[in-house]
């Protein structure tokens, strides 16, 4: 079992920048590939970035490629997103999750609102 909770949600002005995290418990961490997903009101849950045990990484919505950068260190047992020149379509409700094959933990989410 993991759990995992969300930090650096807010309020930003379009251009902007914010530096998500995602704590997880667990002595397994570093073998989970962990995962960066987002819902808008109304939308459906798009897969934003995804980063393997190894390092790899994957990067989804092309609305997001090119300027979100996902990190982790498995020594703090933390992943990171880093976003920069934010827009108002980027304002939603970020999750982080965690899984091998398939992402299986969720956490509750964070919140980012984007104003133009």
């Amino acid at each position: 079992q993991v759990q995992l909770v969300e930090s650096g949600g807010g309020l930003v002005q379009a251009g902007g920048s914010l530096r998500l995290s995602c704590a997880a418990s667990g002595r397994t961490f570093s073998t989970y590939t962990m995962g960066w997903f987002r819902q808008a009101p109304g939308k459906e849950r798009e897969f934003v970035a995804g980063i393997k045990w190894n390092g790899g990484t994957t990067y989804g919505a092309d609305s997001v490629k090119g300027r979100s950068t996902i990190s982790r260190d498995n020594a703090k047992n933390t992943v990171s997103l880093q976003m920069n020149s934010l827009k108002p379509e980027d304002t939603a409700v970020y999750y982080c999750a965690a899984g091998i094959g398939s992402y299986d933990f969720w956490g509750q989410g964070t919140q980012v609102t984007v104003s133009s």
